[in-house]
């Protein structure tokens, strides 16, 4: 309900319910008492059969057509401060767009269909920064090690790499839109680790098209940054996918918790597997390292020089 104007009202042990307004700014928001968007008149609430009625009269803004009205139930803490609702689909779905000219009300599509944007961002940027950045990092990381895989880690490599470019810019995008649309509602931490992400990709892309050829001088140096560059962006991705995890859960509740399971999962078994190949591919350069050594030695005697026969 971040960005709700509410009208609050708490049953009392005696007397009428206590009713008041509330403007619900972030996630912290306790339903504390102050004052909302609009002049309010006539506040006060009833409880009856178990039921609270609250009535009020609203000043608008001239030429207001129409208005998104959401409402919940909860309990109260010991303290009687209101304690965060259910998340079942009663609570997910109790919104209505109410017609102020002919009095009627319909289905909130709008709310549910920012909804399904949010859910789009979320499986874009996990997809894609979450999930193919990383693996596209362990392609070129391990199976280069391996003569046969030449040339076809790079080209794996760039497929990942640009595929989850352009796939996160989408969700870059999605992201910049659902920010214009929900004022008031603002994620500071995530929205700056999501710029500076998409820099430092940025900065990826248009590294390719300046890589020296291997026996250049400055190929090492371009190494160095690429190197770096590309292992920071790979972490703060995973670090925004778990805020973006976060996010979502101020929107649906503890069902945000299976997708964060299943990330986990995911990468939890990817990071195993580098593990693996780590060790593996250790063990092979080791190897080959000491055919590489015995060859050398057999090729000019065991003290360098060379050999002989008399």
């Amino acid at each position: 309900m971040i960005g709700a104007q509410a009208l609050v009202a708490i049953p009392q042990a005696s007397g009428s319910p206590k009713a008041y307004t509330s403007n619900i700014v972030d996630t912290s928001t306790r339903l504390q008492e102050g004052t909302i968007s609009y002049p309010v008149s006539g506040l006060s609430a009833t409880y009856q059969n178990n039921k609270v009625t609250i009535f009020a009269t609203l000043t608008l803004p001239n030429g207001t057509t129409s208005l998104v009205h959401v409402w919940q139930d909860g309990v109260l803490s010991s303290d009687s401060t209101p304690q965060e609702h259910s998340h079942e689909s009663s609570h997910q779905n109790s919104k209505e767009v109410l017609d102020l000219v002919s009095g009627t009300s319909q289905a909130a599509s709008g709310i549910g269909s920012r909804q399904r944007r949010r859910n789009t961002h979320g499986v874009l940027n996990a997809i894609s920064w979450g999930i193919l950045m990383p693996t596209g990092a362990v392609i070129a990381r391990y199976l280069k090690v391996f003569k046969s895989a030449d040339p076809a880690w790079f080209y794996l490599h760039i497929t990942c790499q640009v595929s989850a470019y352009i796939v996160g810019l989408s969700g870059f995008g999605t992201g910049l839109k659902l920010g214009s649309d929900s004022e008031g509602i603002t994620y500071d931490t995530h929205r700056a680790l999501a710029i500076v992400l998409v820099t430092l990709a940025t900065l990826q892309v248009f590294a390719l098209f300046l890589r020296p050829n291997k026996d250049h001088k400055l190929r090492f140096y371009w190494n160095i940054y690429h190197h770096v560059v590309g292992y920071v962006t790979i972490s703060i991705s995973i670090v925004n996918v778990f805020k973006g995890f976060e996010a979502l859960g101020d929107f649906v509740g503890d069902r945000y918790k299976n997708w964060k399971h299943a990330y986990i999962g995911i990468i939890g078994a990817l990071g195993g597997i580098a593990v693996l190949l780590e060790a593996y591919t250790w063990m092979v350069c080791m190897k080959r390292k000491k055919a590489d050594n015995k060859t050398s030695d057999g090729v000019n005697g065991a003290n360098g020089h060379g050999s002989s026969t008399l």
